[in-house]
């Protein structure tokens, strides 16, 4: 079986995530191309050496920069804080590397259409690993929609919702700074948000939006729960929160229909909490990642005395995505299996010279949409999306 060697950068949360999947895809998916865990790549070179040993990298490095110019890696996967993505992913492209890159895409427009560049210009395979498209039930949902269920479609629905910051001695970490983040709940919730309603519902012409910040000021990490007032003649162990806890705006798509996105780290309660609704002329679709195996859907079609939501359990394999691949029906998948669908389905583009989707155009145009959706929370005015 032909081979290609994949070098991870990150060693956290998202870099586990993405070894299990490396890792374990090959074991239940027949693949044309099997991924080889050649070298795991972190700025602490304890946590670089306890990934790689813990997930069978072969080897681990501090430098990615040296690993991402080595002929002997073909594959690059950006598993690192959002601020490094821009210059990981350009770097990666002029090395010839096919990129599989964690959202949110870029920090700015700018660096989004720098990095489709590099990657188109080099003809290689991107990703953005918008994963929840890669869930049977959200695959249902898209095919019950192309194939007319809902009809015209209306509205959109979605509320992305967490509470792991509601906590105002929570630290100062890199999720809560402009300049390492980007923006805060806007785009990391709010990415998946706007990914999902592209996908199922179309392109987003025009927001109108709102954000706001909760908790200005948190302690530094490694501070404690201790603040000193400015002027009080203590160094200060806190800083300021430069990115938005919570946002709101309101979409029309090109097609029509009328949208609503709401993104929040201050839900209590809600622990991930990434819900979505379709209203069509024909019927409804209801999406809630907390039960991902499932989807609601009601149909006008229906006998008038037998109408109303019914729950769809997304496990068959003859009849869901990827299914077949795991377990009997009945038996439920979880969030870690998405990121399974999304290496094998990356590979095949490979395989296949073709494309995979969502890629770095799609993070251009949701970082479009992000961003028009910020301007009119600074103007009070409604703003075409592609604007900016």
């Amino acid at each position: 079986m032909k081979t290609l060697n994949v070098a991870i950068i990150g060693t956290k949360f998202m870099g586990k995530a993405h070894s299990n999947a490396w890792l374990n895809a090959p074991r239940f998916f027949e693949m044309g191309i099997r991924p080889v865990l050649k070298v795991a790549v972190g700025v602490d070179p304890a946590g670089a050496r306890r990934l790689a040993e813990t997930w069978g990298w072969e080897e681990w490095s501090t430098d990615w920069r040296e690993v991402v110019a080595r002929p002997d890696v073909d594959i690059v996967d950006i598993a690192t804080p959002t601020y490094l993505h821009h210059e990981m992913a350009v770097a990666a492209a002029e090395h010839g590397k096919h990129i599989f890159l964690e959202k949110p895409f870029s920090l700015t427009i700018e660096q989004a259409r720098q990095m489709v560049d590099a990657a188109e210009k080099a003809g290689v395979v991107h990703y953005v690993n918008h994963n929840y498209r890669r869930a049977p039930a959200i695959r249902l949902a898209k095919k019950l929609i192309d194939d007319g269920f809902v009809g015209r479609i209306f509205h959109w629905r979605s509320a992305y919702l967490q509470d792991w910051i509601v906590d105002p001695n929570f630290p100062l970490t890199w999720h809560l700074r402009a300049e390492t983040a980007g923006y805060g709940a806007h785009g990391d919730l709010g990415s998946h948000s706007v990914d999902l309603a592209r996908y199922l519902i179309g392109d987003i012409t025009s927001v109108t939006g709102m954000t706001t910040t909760f908790i200005k000021e948190r302690p530094l990490p490694g501070a404690g729960a201790a603040t000193f007032s400015a002027g009080s003649g203590e160094s200060t162990e806190s800083g300021p929160v430069t990115v938005d806890d919570a946002s709101f705006f309101i979409a029309e798509f090109a097609n029509g229909a009328l949208g609503s996105f709401e993104v929040s780290r201050f839900a209590p309660g809600r622990k991930n909490y990434n819900y979505f609704e379709v209203y069509g002329s024909e019927g409804s679709i209801v999406f809630n990642l907390e039960r991902m195996n499932e989807l609601q859907v009601f149909s006008r079609n229906d006998p008038a005395y037998a109408q109303g939501f019914r729950t769809i359990l997304a496990t068959e394999g003859a009849h869901h995505d990827y299914i077949a691949n795991w377990w009997p029906p009945g038996h439920i998948i979880g969030y870690e299996h998405e990121f399974h669908h999304a290496v094998v389905d990356f590979m095949q583009a490979i395989e296949t010279g073709g494309t995979i989707a969502p890629n770095f155009h799609d993070g251009l145009r949701e970082m479009e949409v992000l961003a028009a959706a910020v301007e009119s929370s600074q103007t009070g005015k409604k703003v075409t999306v592609g604007k900016q």
